[in-house]
């Protein structure tokens, strides 16, 4: 396992969500850099370098909502996945959503996961704890 630290863009608006999942990664036993963008515009950015993220860091995972401002989920993902440099990041869709056709569209587009996103505080912290088990520990991610 390699000793750096996972690099996770988490794509989110909602700020108690992000409190969450930053909160849910802290316990963890691995380390992790967290960006944040808070739309879908400033994900796009940050994976292009473009505007404030020229020195962004590529990401080892992206975390994405779907009902985020200006690009939604969807658009992100479609961008990321149609991109011969990106499409190699794994991308949860980490929602609210549990709308069959918002499901079966992420995985026609090719996301490597869908994640609702449970109401309770508790249940919430523990799928982020078993995100980061499976992403992070499990499996092996991409180098390039």
């Amino acid at each position: 396992m390699s000793t750096k630290p996972a690099h996770i863009l988490l794509v989110e608006d909602n700020e108690g969500d992000i409190v969450l999942t930053l909160e849910a990664f802290e316990e963890s036993k691995l380390k992790t850099e967290i960006s944040i963008a808070r739309n879908g515009q400033e994900a796009l950015d940050f994976l292009y370098r473009k505007n404030e993220f020229t020195e962004a860091k590529r990401p080892d995972l992206i975390l994405l909502d779907i009902n985020i401002p200006i690009f939604n989920g969807h658009e992100v993902l479609s961008q990321i996945k149609d991109d011969e440099e990106l499409k190699s990041i794994p991308v949860i869709m980490l929602t609210t959503s549990s709308n069959q056709k918002d499901i079966d569209e992420a995985y026609k587009q090719y996301c490597n996961s869908y994640v609702k996103k449970p109401l309770d505080m508790n249940e919430f912290l523990k799928a982020i704890i078993k995100i980061e088990e499976f992403w992070l520990q499990l499996t092996t991610l991409s180098n390039k």
